[in-house]
């Protein structure tokens, strides 16, 4: 259980968030149909898949030994 975010969990998490950004863009772009409520919200949905999409880039660099700058 050390290693519970390995190599290939953040690599599918990272697919998966990408595919979240692009189905939801999708579904924004969307024309609306007049009177008729979207029941699922595309904005935070984007927002929410974009985050986790940049923390898994950045866990993902971790891997290669990419650490964060230390001020001198």
């Amino acid at each position: 259980m050390d290693d519970f975010l390995s190599f290939n969990v953040t690599l599918g998490i990272l697919v998966l968030s990408i595919a979240g950004i692009v189905w939801s863009a999708w579904l924004e772009r969307r024309p609306r149909e007049f009177g008729r409520v979207r029941l699922f919200p595309t904005t935070p949905a984007l927002l929410i898949c974009g985050i986790v999409a940049i923390i898994m880039i950045v866990h993902l660099r971790s891997f290669y030994g990419a650490a964060p700058q230390r001020p001198l």
